[in-house]
Formats: structure tokens, sequence, C-alpha cells
């Protein structure tokens, strides 16, 4: 009997720690579009590292700047070495909170994202929307939010000033399998 209770411990305990693990992805997806009244500019990325902890709900993500890819080769060569100077910034990072994560069920849920995002060495918080559906063998999230590029010290010279936005949106789809060191 003793033996019974104690396998039955491990096997609840064993239940638990299964319910608090890291969901992660290492081929999430994001882009970015700029619309203006001189062209539209598009990029896409489908090597985004993001994971969740769904003890706490956190979620980080990073983006190799690198690995966006435009329509134009030019565009991605001014991007990489004028614009984000993927050099020197090589990463665009998030960190931040999913708002209720624990009381999210197999739904399609609307929730809120906030925490900081870096770009281009400058961190700054947002907070934004985004559609989730959490299952205990994947978490899948997709969003959209706009960033000003003055707001990260990206310096657009006065030539092509009117070929780029000054508000760019962001759209990600992150789709988490479960993550077992």
């Amino acid at each position: 009997m003793k033996t019974l209770n104690i396998l039955l411990c491990l096997l609840c305990f064993s239940m638990l720690s299964h319910g608090q693990q890291r969901f992660l992805t290492k081929q999430g997806y994001t882009s970015f579009f700029s619309s203006s009244p001189m062209e539209d500019i598009k990029a896409d990325n489908n090597q985004v590292l993001s994971i969740i902890d769904t003890s706490t709900g956190t979620i980080a993500i990073s983006i190799l700047m690198k690995s966006f890819q435009f329509e134009k080769s030019l565009m991605q060569e001014h991007f990489n070495e004028n614009y984000v100077e993927s050099d020197k910034y090589p990463k665009a990072v998030f960190k931040g909170q999913i708002a209720n994560f624990e009381g999210l069920n197999n739904n399609e849920q609307e929730i809120n994202i906030n925490g900081n995002i870096t770009i281009h060495g400058v961190t700054k918080q947002i907070q934004t929307t985004a559609k989730i559906i959490r299952t205990d063998k994947n978490i899948s999230l997709k969003g959209k939010f706009p960033i000003e590029v003055a707001d990260f010290d990206i310096e657009i010279p006065s030539v092509v000033v009117n070929n780029i936005a000054k508000t760019i949106e962001v759209t990600f789809e992150l789709d988490h399998k479960p993550y077992n060191k």
C-alpha cells in the first residue's frame, strides 16, 4: 500500500510539472510592412525564435535581422547596412508577459501582451493584442502592432524619406511546441 501511495504521488507530481513547461518555436514568422505614397515595402522572416514559460506566462522572442527577406535585393542590402545596421545590432528582442495566461483554454481568444522590444539598440515598452490558441501540445499566437521608425533611432536619408513610412506594421505568427530539455 505504501508503494502504491508513493507511485500515485510521483504520478501526480509528474503531471503537475508537465503542466509547468516551456513551449518553443524556432521557425516563427514575422513581417513588416511600410506603405508610403512612393512605394510599399514588405519583408518576411521565417526564422523567429520564441519561448513561452507556461508557469508564469512570460514570452521571449528573438529575431535575426539579416533573416528578413525582401522582394528586391537592394532593399534588403539597404535595410541591413544603412537602416538597422545588422552587423552592429544583429537581433531584435521582445521580452514580455501574456496577460491572464493561466486562465486560457483551448478556444481561440484575444489576449493582451505587454513588454519591452529592443530594435537597433533602443528599448521601448509596447502593448499589443493577439489571438491565442492554447492546448497541451501547442500554443499559437497571431497578431500585429505598429512601431514608429523614429522611436528606434533609425535614420532615413532625406533622399528616400518619402519612400518609407514613419509607422511600420509588424505582423507575427508563432506556433510553439512543448520544449523538453
